[in-house]
């Protein structure tokens, strides 16, 4: 993971607010450097937005490592996605803005990493009568509604609880 003070500060404003709330001379002043070193280092805001891109995906390498050594929902799982909010509000941006293309892209790469391993770990922990592919079938269209419903204000142990018990729930109304 990177130290540069940019690349944290600016990751974090993306995932919480948004790529419009990017603005150089507030990073400046959050991190304590001058606005002439972020020139120095990004050139503009749109290389800058790269890093950030690039960040990303070092960052969606890591979370899936940690899935995939989880062994539990709850509380192994539920503990990496709360230990990486901030990647996770990163990624529901990146659906948000996914109509241009370089979003779109991330997110696909992120989308190749992360996820692959929790509806195995979903499957085989609540013994759902069904196949591995309707498993991920189902589990597929639950990320798109999690990422449509997490938000910094409910993204916490309480919420994911919650919503892995109701997407129990769901699993056990296809046995």
């Amino acid at each position: 993971m990177t130290n540069n003070p940019w690349i944290i500060r600016g990751y974090e404003i993306f995932a919480l607010e948004g790529e419009a709330m990017l603005k150089v001379e507030q990073l400046a002043k959050d991190v304590g450097i001058s606005k002439s070193s972020f020139y120095h280092h990004f050139v503009d805001i749109n290389f800058f937005v790269d890093a950030l891109l690039e960040h990303h995906l070092h960052m969606a390498s890591i979370v899936a490592e940690k899935e995939m050594q989880a062994t539990s929902i709850n509380p192994g799982l539920i503990d990496v996605l709360l230990e990486h909010r901030i990647d996770l509000l990163f990624n529901r941006q990146l659906r948000l803005h996914a109509p241009r293309r370089k979003y779109s892209d991330v997110l696909a790469a992120s989308n190749q990493q992360l996820g692959q391993h929790v509806a195995a770990l979903w499957l085989n922990e609540n013994s759902l009568n069904m196949s591995k592919s309707q498993a991920e079938a189902l589990f597929t269209l639950a990320l798109v509604q999690f990422f449509l419903q997490i938000h910094p204000s409910n993204l916490n142990r309480a919420w994911l609880e919650q919503y892995f018990h109701q997407l129990n729930q769901l699993g056990k109304q296809f046995n």
